[in-house]
């Protein structure tokens, strides 16, 4: 890869996606929101109030700080680029959702998306595939990969105490968090970071990657890091998981990375989580 680039410390959370939708969706032309996240159990319980035009969006206080679900990978792509743009607000199109890191200018459709790959001038984006793996497995002290994104190569456990850590949020009787939340607040986990001090790459939702898995008849998306309702081996170095890049599930988010910049132009205004980024990654 040859570059160096930061991740996200947490997926993205349904508050900063809130801030997302609150800035370009009053029209919201091309379907940021899903109003599953609204009206369903497993949603992130994000509202829409007003009508075409006078859109606004709000979250439940309890949810803000947990992951975004029911989102495409064409949403990702353009929240990467309203992050790229400086987070304007306005209309849907050039300089906030359709123009950046990728060059979307109204795709929707599967073969329309299936076109789009990440711009040579990026500074913000989804996270690659190669990416997303080096920094939830990868030990630069050791120089070796671990088998599972919490610097650990034994099985996670599901202590919501997390006292000894090597603990993620993936499915068991009972769960591990239960009704109404299912997803934990990001970095609930304390203890089971990875070498790069990222939270959340096992269990809770999957994250779109970039990367492309292809079908004889379509082109999806790759997921990884398991979720909620998956088992412990969707949390393994090996498991890689891949869908359709318009489909909005709620088990799916998604995290970003960036060109490394001065702390001083951090991100801003995303949901009051705490520090975002970590050390910086080097492939």
């Amino acid at each position: 890869m040859g570059y160096s680039y930061d991740i996200g410390k947490y997926p993205v959370t349904a508050g900063q996606y809130t801030a997302f939708l609150n800035a370009v969706a009053a029209t919201d032309t091309y379907g940021l929101y899903n109003t599953k996240m609204g009206t369903y159990d497993w949603g992130c319980q994000i509202q829409r109030s007003g009508s075409p035009g006078s859109y606004t969006y709000s979250v439940a206080a309890d949810y803000a700080d947990r992951p975004v679900n029911y989102v495409s990978w064409g949403d990702a792509a353009r929240f990467a680029n309203w992050l790229h743009n400086g987070q304007p607000t306005g209309v849907q199109g050039p300089g906030t959702t359709e123009t950046g890191a990728y060059t979307l200018n109204g795709a929707m459709t599967l073969s329309e998306l299936s076109e789009v790959s990440r711009n040579a001038d990026w500074r913000w984006a989804i996270t690659s595939e190669n990416e997303w793996y080096k920094a939830a497995y990868y030990d630069p002290d050791t120089n070796s990969y671990y088998d599972y994104p919490t610097s650990q190569n034994s099985v996670p456990g599901r202590d919501m105490n997390d006292v000894l850590g090597n603990n993620a949020n993936y499915i068991g009787d009972p769960f591990p968090i239960d009704s109404p939340y299912y997803t934990t607040i990001v970095g609930h986990f304390h203890n089971s970071v990875s070498p790069y001090g990222t939270f959340d790459q096992g269990g809770n939702v999957w994250e779109w990657t970039e990367a492309q898995v292809e079908f004889p008849w379509a082109s999806y998306r790759c997921l990884r890091g398991g979720s909620f309702i998956y088992g412990v081996h969707s949390l393994h170095a090996s498991s890689r998981h891949s869908d359709l890049p318009t489909i909005e599930y709620d088990v799916i988010g998604f995290r970003v990375s960036r060109v490394p910049e001065p702390a001083s132009l951090a991100l801003l205004a995303l949901g009051g989580v705490g520090k975002l980024w970590r050390r910086q990654v080097v492939c």
